[in-house]
């Protein structure tokens, strides 16, 4: 078994596990990074290796343009990704992530032959399903911003401070263009678990569009909702980790 890791700019790892069984890569929202996973590794078994996917445009790839279309995006995921594929793997995407986590599995499995052992959505629609809001990622800078307050995951030190906004925004937009400008296409539903999370108090999204997730896969299919609004990531993540924790054991 191999005993260290190197791990490169799109993959990281807070706290490097060589000795287990699996990892989980997560891929978080739109404008997060990999530091929304940072504590992950302290709530889940040592059998579980927690390894946060770092996109362009931020933390550790800040200096790398943005991707603003979904199937480059997942290409270039998945040829970063596939040297740490050479164990058990899971994916957990929350909403964007959701959504890019489902595209990139979808590739792997048709490019390489290669499917997690589970997938985790979060706050996000199942794909197929037609999207009831309109697109927001052409919107002038003003109107744009007010439309990702309404989201209310926006850290106050943010909200205050106008340099720092002109530092998300561009990565916003991006992240938005690649979900608004998103179309389905069909392929054979998975053969592995999908699970589904989706908060109390999220106005974003309704139960027959989580419900819908489950004719993406032919095996067992769970949804889970769980108290809080579209970030319940962050304000109920204990009882997440422990449900993400049982599954995978």
């Amino acid at each position: 078994m191999t005993t260290k890791t190197t791990f490169n700019s799109w993959v990281t790892c807070p706290q490097p596990n060589p000795q287990a069984k699996l990892r989980l890569f997560c891929l978080p929202y739109a404008g997060g990074n990999a530091m929304v996973f940072r504590t992950w590794a302290n709530d889940l078994p040592p059998t579980i290796e927690v390894c946060p996917l770092e996109l362009p445009g931020r933390g550790r790839q800040m200096n790398l343009p943005p991707y603003t279309k979904m199937q480059p995006l997942v290409r270039e995921i998945a040829q970063n990704l596939i040297p740490y594929l050479d164990k058990p793997f899971a994916f957990f995407g929350h909403s964007m992530g959701g959504l890019v986590s489902f595209e990139l599995t979808r590739l792997l499995r048709s490019d390489y032959n290669l499917t997690p052992s589970h997938l985790f959505i979060s706050a996000r629609n199942a794909p197929q399903v037609p999207p009831t809001k309109r697109p927001i990622y052409n919107l002038p800078d003003a109107e744009f911003w007010q439309e990702i307050l309404n989201f209310n995951g926006t850290p106050d030190d943010i909200v205050d401070n106008p340099d720092i906004i002109q530092i998300f925004l561009p990565i916003l937009r991006a992240d938005f263009t690649v979900l608004d400008t998103y179309i389905y296409k069909y392929q054979p539903p998975f053969d592995f678990p999908i699970s589904v999370f989706g908060g109390l108090q999220d106005p974003e999204f309704t139960d027959y569009e989580l419900e819908a997730w489950r004719e993406q896969t032919t095996a067992p299919f769970l949804l889970q909702m769980i108290d809080g609004n579209h970030f319940f990531i962050s304000s109920n993540q204990k009882v997440l980790l422990k449900s993400i924790s049982q599954q995978l054991e």
